[in-house]
C-alpha cells in the first residue's frame, strides 16, 4: 500500500512535519475558531479541486474554471435578488456550470481540440463578457435568506464545511467502486486500450467537462453565500492554480490515469495551511504564491524522476 501510495503518504509526512512545526512556534494556530475558519475557507476549494483532479485523471486540463466560477456566482445572485428559493438557485447555479462545462466538453471531446487550448479561449470569452455585461458592480440587496443559506453563520458554517466532504466522500467512494470511475482511470492511462475495451474514451471525457463545471457552480455557491453581496470577481483570484497544484501534489500525475481523490485532499489542506501559517509565522503574505510554485515544480519533477526510475 505504500507503494503504491507513495506520494500521497510523502505528502501527509511533509504536512504533518509543517503542522509540528507551527505547534511548536506558533500553538495559537490551532485555536478552535481558527481552525474552523481554515475549513470553511477551504471547503469551497476541495470541492474543486475534486473536480479538476478527474479533469486531470482523464489526461486532460480545464484552466476556465475560475471564470466559470465567476459566471456561476453572479447568476446564483441574480436568481436570489429575483426572489427565487434556495434550492432553485443552488439547481440553477449548478445548471449554469454544466452547460459551461459541457461547452468545453464539447468542444475538447466532439471535435478533439486540446483541452488547454479550448480552456484558455472560454476563460478570456467568459472573463471579459462577464466584465462587459456587469461592469463591475456587484450584486446588491440580496435576500435575507441567501447569505448562510439563511441559517446563520455558525450552522451556515458548518454546512459549507459538510458539503465539501460529502463531496470528497461520494467521489473517492465512486472512483473506487463505480464503473464510471474505473473507465476515468482506463481513459486517462490509454484512450486507445480503453476503446479496444469498449469503452467511450470521448464520451468519458465530455462528461468529466460537465462534472467539472458543475463543480464550478458548487464553489461559486459555497463562495458566495458566506458574504452580503456577490463580486462578480469570485474564482479569478487565482483559482486555477489552486487547484492544479492540490491535484498535482496530492498525487494526480499531468500525463493522466493516476492520482486520488484523498491525495487532493492532503494537497488542499497543505497548500490552504500556507497562507494563514505566513501570517502567523508574521511573514509577507506575497509568498504565498511564489511557495505554491515550488511546491507545484516539486510535485512535477518528483513526478517525472519516478517514471524515470520505472
Amino acid at each position: 500500500m505504500i507503494g503504491k501510495y507513495r506520494r500521497e503518504f510523502s505528502v501527509a509526512f511533509a504536512y504533518l512535519l509543517i503542522l509540528g512545526f507551527l505547534a511548536l512556534e506558533v500553538p495559537q494556530f490551532f485555536d478552535g475558531r481558527a481552525l474552523l475558519v481554515l475549513a470553511v475557507k477551504n471547503a469551497p476549494v476541495l470541492v474543486a479541486a475534486v473536480g479538476m483532479t478527474l479533469v486531470i485523471l482523464c489526461r486532460q486540463i480545464d484552466i476556465s474554471i475560475g471564470s466559470q466560477a465567476s459566471v456561476c456566482a453572479v447568476t446564483a445572485g441574480l436568481l436570489a435578488k429575483s426572489g427565487m428559493p434556495m434550492p432553485v438557485v443552488g439547481l440553477g447555479t449548478l445548471l449554469v456550470g454544466a452547460g459551461l462545462g459541457a461547452c468545453n466538453g464539447l468542444l475538447v471531446a466532439g471535435l478533439g481540440l486540446p483541452s488547454i487550448v479550448v480552456t484558455l479561449a472560454t476563460l478570456v470569452i467568459l472573463r471579459e463578457s462577464l466584465r462587459y455585461l456587469r461592469e463591475g458592480a456587484f450584486v446588491r440587496e440580496l435576500p435575507s435568506g441567501f447569505q448562510w443559506f439563511g441559517v446563520g453563520q455558525e450552522t451556515g458554517q458548518w454546512f459549507v464545511v459538510g458539503i465539501g466532504l460529502l463531496v470528497l466522500l461520494f467521489v473517492a467512494w465512486g472512483m473506487r467502486n463505480l464503473a464510471a470511475g474505473r473507465s476515468i482511470y482506463a481513459t486517462g492511462s490509454d484512450p486507445e486500450a480503453a476503446r479496444l475495451a469498449g469503452l467511450r474514451p470521448r464520451a468519458v471525457t465530455f462528461w468529466i467537462f460537465v462534472a467539472m463545471g458543475t463543480l464550478a457552480g458548487l464553489y461559486a455557491l459555497l463562495e458566495v453565500i458566506q458574504l452580503p453581496e456577490v463580486d462578480p470577481k469570485t474564482g479569478t483570484d487565482g483559482l486555477e492554480m489552486r487547484v492544479i497544484a492540490a491535484a498535482v501534489v496530492g498525487g494526480a500525475a499531468v500525463s493522466g490515469g493516476r492520482g486520488t481523490i484523498i491525495g487532493t485532499l492532503i494537497g488542499v489542506l497543505l497548500l490552504g495551511t500556507i497562507n494563514p501559517a505566513l501570517v502567523y509565522l508574521h511573514v509577507s503574505a506575497e509568498w504565498e504564491k511564489a511557495i505554491q510554485g515550488a511546491i507545484i515544480l516539486l510535485a512535477v519533477a518528483s513526478d517525472g524522476l519516478s517514471r524515470e526510475s520505472r
